[in-house]
């Protein structure tokens, strides 16, 4: 059996991870699409938009993305971490001021950088969930940068 050093690990995780919030390398995503610039093109109206009238708005989407960060990193660091209540962001984050908007998209920010400080430190990936979770991370994160990314495309029309 081959094993994968931990250090070449992390910095795997790192390369789509950074690609997805603040680095675009080309990996995937085009130039100008990650995360964060695609946040900084959005007003606060434009994030109060329920996405075809019957969906999440775009502030609850970048809530949703900044909770499951800070959820994860902080089950990473205690696997007997309390659960989370998943539902409470979609319930009630909608319209939101321009204040709030800021704060949503730097409280986002504060998440991804917690993260990935955590992730830095990480010496070694223990067992599957480790590295599952590290996955799902890049997953989780890339698919609501696409759902806001389709979102922009009602939106601006």
């Amino acid at each position: 059996m081959t094993t994968i050093q931990s250090e070449h690990f992390t910095k795997a995780v790192f390369m789509p991870l950074d690609e997805s919030f603040e680095n675009v390398q080309g990996i995937y995503l085009d130039k100008g699409t990650s995360m964060f610039e695609t946040l900084a093109g959005i007003s606060a109206e434009e994030a109060s938009v329920p996405v075809g009238g019957k969906c999440a708005t775009l502030a609850a989407q970048v809530k949703h993305v900044s909770f499951y960060l800070e959820v994860i990193e902080r089950f990473m660091r205690d696997s007997n971490a309390p659960k989370a209540d998943w539902g409470e962001v979609w319930r009630t984050v909608s319209s939101v001021t321009s204040e709030e908007w800021q704060s949503i998209q730097d409280e986002l920010r504060t998440n991804y950088q917690k993260l990935r400080n955590f992730l830095g430190c990480v010496q070694e990936w223990p067992n599957a969930e480790s590295v599952g979770m590290a996955m799902a991370i890049i997953a989780h994160s890339a698919y609501h940068l696409g759902e806001i990314r389709q979102a922009l495309c009602e939106l601006k029309s």
